[in-house]
């Protein structure tokens, strides 16, 4: 029959083994920053913009559009350091967007999923059906006064 110093030294030995391995598992779900250029505009079906705010940190990402005025033509760029199939929520967002994920490689993109019309200042996650490594978000009404859809290609620079 082992000890009872023994049982406790393994025990012990086993709860810092889970939180070692809990810590590394959830650090691994926060992409990190960008370093690699991201693109400062886009084209779509002929029409060029650029972007109003850029997000290449997880805090950037994070914060996104809330509590900032989004007009017609607000766009902003979040930028990712590996495709994932990444989620967003309206928290303290006061106007409905559409959210357009894309995955790019080099200067040309296509659009892999879209949600539009989202619901202002909701906490629901809005979960894409593809993997990405961008998404852009605009005013309601963007995709579709635009003519995008999922495949859609788009042209960064």
């Amino acid at each position: 029959m082992p000890s009872t110093e023994r049982i406790v030294a393994v025990a012990a030995i086993a709860v810092i083994a889970v939180i070692v391995g809990y810590t590394v598992y959830t650090l691994s779900l926060v992409p990190g920053t960008v370093t690699t250029p991201v693109p400062s505009s886009f084209t779509v079906n002929g029409r060029s913009y650029t972007f109003t705010y850029i997000a290449t940190t997880e805090a950037q990402r994070e914060s996104g559009l809330m509590n900032k005025q989004v007009t017609n033509t607000t766009t902003m760029l979040f930028a990712f350091p590996y495709f994932s199939t990444w989620t967003f929520y309206m928290k303290d967002t006061n106007t409905s967007l559409d959210i357009i994920w894309i995955s790019a490689t080099g200067n040309t993109a296509r659009v892999v999923s879209l949600a539009v019309g989202t619901q202002p200042d909701s906490t629901a996650d809005i979960v894409p059906s593809a993997q990405a490594n961008y998404v852009i978000e605009a005013r309601a009404g963007f995709a579709a006064a635009n003519g995008i859809a999922v495949g859609t290609t788009i042209d960064f620079a």
